[in-house]
């Protein structure tokens, strides 16, 4: 068995919340046909090339809300678990090291990948599972790649990955193109529709105009039509906090769909990030 996880990142620092990380995970047995379900959902919708955040319009608004209704039929289904993290900018990180600042955006992928998914409660058999995990294509100097992986794949000597038994090996980890997987596509129009609606982009208004774009309107439509799809499977869905456990652990794994609001063990508290109500 193997789990497969596509991740993404977007907004590296914006006005309220920053360093959005997006994840989703496939088992084996599921993915070939969980492909095939989205590959010809985008063509029965003439979605042609990739579909993706950026790209929605009102003349396409139909279209991905087609999309996005499959694909969390998916997620309902529990043949795909989506995980979302980001960072308050109310929470500032302090003490970090000149390296570790260089180096952010792959200590927080690192803190990511480990945690996100609850990896350590997934597995209660006696056989090793594998991960598959391919990463969005992004500039970085290869020795920062480099290292980054070779960190990801350490991970399975941790206790808690040897204990379940699961594998991080090094040949698995890679970066690939969008337009190549339908599921990283879903995910950055998952992520992108979050980080519009914790920013506030959806009150944005053109330099001079007294209403919102089109863009910006059909964007909030398709931001509605996905949290109203998570509210059907977790009611009363809170986008802006880290999602409960209900008093167990396990959760973390079990859970189809979770946010994580990341915030450094050593931090200071800036009030003039407080996102106004």
């Amino acid at each position: 068995m193997e789990y497969i996880i596509y991740a993404d990142e977007s907004e590296e620092e914006g006005t309220y919340y920053s360093n959005f990380y997006g994840g989703l995970l496939v088992r084996s047995p599921d993915l070939l046909e969980v492909q095939e379900i989205l590959t010809r959902t985008k063509e029965e919708l003439n979605l042609g090339g990739k579909a993706k955040w950026q790209k929605v319009t009102p003349q396409y608004l139909g279209k991905y809300m087609g999309l996005m209704e499959r694909f969390f039929d998916l997620v309902e289904e529990d043949r795909v678990k989506v995980r979302i993290m980001f960072r308050h900018g109310t929470f500032v990180a302090t003490g970090l090291t000149d390296e570790q600042r260089a180096n952010s955006y792959y200590i927080l992928y690192y803190q990511f990948l480990k945690n996100a998914f609850g990896l350590q409660y997934s597995n209660d058999g006696r056989e090793p599972i594998s991960l598959r995990i391919y990463l969005d294509r992004r500039s970085g100097t290869d020795e920062q790649k480099r290292r980054f992986k070779a960190f990801i794949a350490a991970l399975e000597q941790q206790p808690q990955f040897r204990r379940a038994r699961i594998l991080f090996p090094l040949d698995q980890i890679a970066e690939v193109a969008i337009e190549d997987h339908v599921l990283l596509q879903c995910l950055d129009t998952v992520l992108g529709a979050i980080q519009f609606r914790l920013n506030d982009l959806h009150k944005k208004k053109p330099a001079g105009a007294a209403r919102r774009g089109g863009r910006t309107i059909a964007k909030e439509k398709l931001y509605r039509a996905i949290l109203a799809r998570i509210r059907k499977i977790y009611p009363h869905f809170n986008i802006g906090i880290s999602t409960g456990m209900d008093g167990d652990l396990a959760n973390r794994w079990r859970h189809r769909y979770r946010h994580w609001e990341f915030v450094p063990s050593e931090s200071r508290w800036e009030k003039g990030r407080v996102k106004p109500k």
